[in-house]
């Protein structure tokens, strides 16, 4: 067989190949569940790795369903982004090539710009106040915001609190924020918020920013306990300010073209497993954050709770800003949340 010929044989077994890949992502009978009939699969991809407390609160989802619907559905999982990265798999899931990711309710604003919400700093004034509001009218409506879209809602995940940490000297007020090179997320809220507190936004690459940080590049950055920890960014920086600035969770979502063609109870049963790893997920994620802040403090970071409310009023008038005018009613409405 000549060159040319080889290349197209390998062009179209490598069609084949993809082809079937992808139409494998949504539901596939693979197996008799038996009951006479064939078992329900359900792909999920996601981006972070199998250690990850949302990877572990999926894999329990799983059993669940296994376990509700007695063997008739399942769900495989692919992790690590082999299926392709957040905005990726959200594209597949939209138009059903995909029945299922886990996203970052930040990665879903290109999709729906009312999700900018949970990035609107001191949108919640505690973890209470953000899980009171997940579990309540507002929360199940910002779930339900996609399905226009083709994105159902299932459950949030928790990601935890976005929080300061700097080199030189500690964050106690907001005057303390001014002239400060903070490192933040390429976001216009990120940015925004650093310039309302008064200092300068350096969106760096997260891969940069350790040395960015031990060179003096930047004097601050903002993340949660997990990543300043694994990230090793303790040993540099020696002060933590616990200020909460921004809530993004992660949120579960289904394909509406998978969804809809689900018997009704797989769904039900679907909708339970997702609510219990909820749960289940989120003491994995509590218990990693603690033991995050006491091997901070054993680093010897000071953990430093700041007045929170000089930050609360420096970022009020970001949402008088014209780019937040699609927010400002969700914003009101989180705001009644007792």
């Amino acid at each position: 067989m000549d060159k040319s010929k080889s290349f197209f044989v390998a062009g179209v077994m490598t069609g084949i190949l993809v082809a079937c890949i992808l139409g494998s992502f949504i539901i596939k009978p693979r197996e008799s569940n038996g009951a006479g009939g064939d078992k329900i699969v359900l792909k999920l991809g996601h981006g972070l790795d199998e250690k990850h407390p949302v990877h572990q609160g999926m894999l329990f989802m799983k059993e669940r369903l296994e376990e509700l619907t007695n063997g008739k559905a399942t769900i495989d999982i692919y992790s690590g982004g082999v299926l392709g990265g957040e905005v990726d798999c959200l594209e597949q899931v939209q138009k059903g090539e995909l029945a299922m990711t886990k996203v970052s309710t930040a990665a879903i604003e290109a999709f729906i710009p009312e999700m900018k919400v949970f990035s609107v700093p001191y949108t919640f004034r505690d973890a209470d106040h953000f899980w009171n509001t997940m579990h309540s009218a507002v929360g199940r409506k910002i779930l339900e915001l996609g399905e226009p879209l083709n994105f159902k809602g299932l459950c949030y995940y928790d990601s935890g609190d976005r929080n300061f940490y700097s080199t030189k000297k500690p964050i106690r007020t907001v005057e303390d924020v001014k002239n400060m090179k903070v490192r933040v997320m390429n976001s216009r809220t990120a940015m925004d918020m650093i310039k309302a507190m008064g200092g300068s936004p350096c969106p760096i690459t997260w891969g940069e920013l350790y040395t960015a940080l031990a060179q003096g590049t930047v004097d601050a950055a903002e993340n949660n306990p997990p990543s300043f920890i694994t990230s090793r960014h303790d040993e540099v920086c020696k002060y933590f300010t616990l200020d909460g600035h921004q809530r993004i969770p992660d949120m579960l979502i289904v394909s509406t073209k998978v969804w809809d063609n689900l018997p009704e109870d797989v769904c039900k049963a679907l909708q339970t497993a997702a609510d219990e790893s909820e749960i289940f997920q989120r003491k994995l994620w509590k218990k990693k954050t603690d033991e995050c802040l006491k091997t901070a403090v054993k680093n010897g970071v000071e953990l430093i709770k700041p007045d929170i409310e000089s930050f609360r009023k420096a970022c009020a008038p970001i949402l008088e800003q014209d780019d937040y005018a699609d927010v400002r009613d969700l914003f009101a409405e989180i705001q009644e949340v007792k």
